[in-house]
């Protein structure tokens, strides 16, 4: 039975020192930052770190003294110069200068990024997320969401989101329906996105590449399935996705193609999904006009490519229980393999 204990222990300690370092690395960590803001969020949260550890070192320190040592020895301990200075006026001290620290870091967070750039409008919806391109820092965020929203110079995207490298991006945060939560560990804080309310986001990434994000608020249902990645281009690179998300999708150029087009349009697909271009003109789930060239589907849960497409419709509440797209098992094996490669088509 020691033998057991003593194996228990270690195992513990082994996973205590281990889940640290795990935070530490991948592309979904605090302590990995990418962006201004996630700089100054990581050196808080190491301050508060290290100096939450010391304090406890200490205190554990003075623990294991009182209950080692003989009680002529430890008598010192009990005084009461040693309470109040231990007890009240170190901790406010302490404290104090932890907060000062904390509020210059804010301060610096807000302060040390240049003007926006360009807005991007994020809306949380159970359990995916609808992104709107409203353009620079002076844009009009109460823009109607409808199916013109393209002729207006608005690009509208789901569960991707696209930036500038190097350049400051203000997300403008709301919620269709529930409280969820914006959070990209790596390029800045987390943010709740509130019913009826607008919440905005600074953000910049450093260099181009690619980072994942959560919603971070517990929003029911699949909420641990509702990820997005937001992709930093170079600025010229940004510009050319912009500019091609614009444009309307392409025809279908192949009959197999133009079969699965035809199956989109004529099933309860098109009351749904927009493809812009075509007939399909609905606003309930994400729009599909480019969704070929996104990494993945699902609200960042699946690799985007055929085979998942295909898996995805027919068999979505299987691969993300609860979400509000019904499972399509009505098409045959030669239709569903025709939506698919239509829609991994458009790009």
């Amino acid at each position: 039975m020691k033998r057991l204990d003593t194996s228990i222990t270690n195992a513990l300690l082994v996973v205590c020192c281990c889940l640290p370092l795990s935070a530490c690395s991948g592309i979904q960590s605090v302590f990995n930052p990418h962006g201004p803001n996630a700089r100054h969020t990581a050196q808080i949260g190491w301050v508060m770190f290290i100096g939450g550890a010391l304090i406890f070192l200490v205190v554990a320190a003075f623990a294991v003294y009182a209950v080692l040592r003989k009680p002529a020895k430890r008598g010192w301990i009990s005084h009461r110069g040693f309470i109040i200075g231990g007890g009240i006026v170190f901790p406010l001290i302490t404290l104090t200068a932890l907060l000062i620290y904390d509020f210059r870091a804010a301060r610096a967070i807000v302060a040390g990024l240049a003007s926006p750039a360009l807005t991007i409008e994020v809306v949380g919806e159970q359990w995916w997320w609808r992104v709107r391109y409203l353009g620079g820092s002076d844009v009009d965020e109460s823009v109607v969401v409808d199916a013109d929203a393209a002729d207006k110079g608005i690009v509208i995207s789901a569960n991707e989101i696209h930036i500038p490298a190097g350049r400051s991006v203000t997300f403008a945060l709301k919620s269709a329906d529930v409280i969820h939560s914006f959070w990209v560990p790596n390029l800045a804080g987390k943010l709740d996105m509130i019913p009826g309310r607008t919440t905005k986001l600074r953000m910049q990434a450093d260099h181009a590449g690619v980072f994942r994000g959560q919603c971070a608020e517990y929003c029911g249902g699949p909420h641990a399935k509702m990820a997005f990645y937001v992709v930093a281009h170079e600025p010229e690179e940004f510009e050319r996705w912009l500019a091609h998300e614009r444009t309307p999708a392409q025809p279908p150029g192949t009959r197999f193609l133009a079969e699965g087009q035809r199956l989109f349009l004529e099933t309860s697909c098109a009351v749904c999904h927009q493809i812009r271009g075509t007939a399909a003109r609905g606003q309930v789930g994400p729009d599909l006009t480019h969704v070929g060239n996104r990494l993945s589907i699902g609200a960042g849960i699946l690799p985007n490519n055929t085979g998942t497409l295909a898996g995805w419709i027919a068999s979505s509440q299987h691969l993300k229980p609860g979400n509000r797209m019904p499972s399509f098992d009505a098409f045959t094996g030669e239709e569903l393999r025709a939506l698919a490669a239509y829609l991994e088509s458009l790009k």
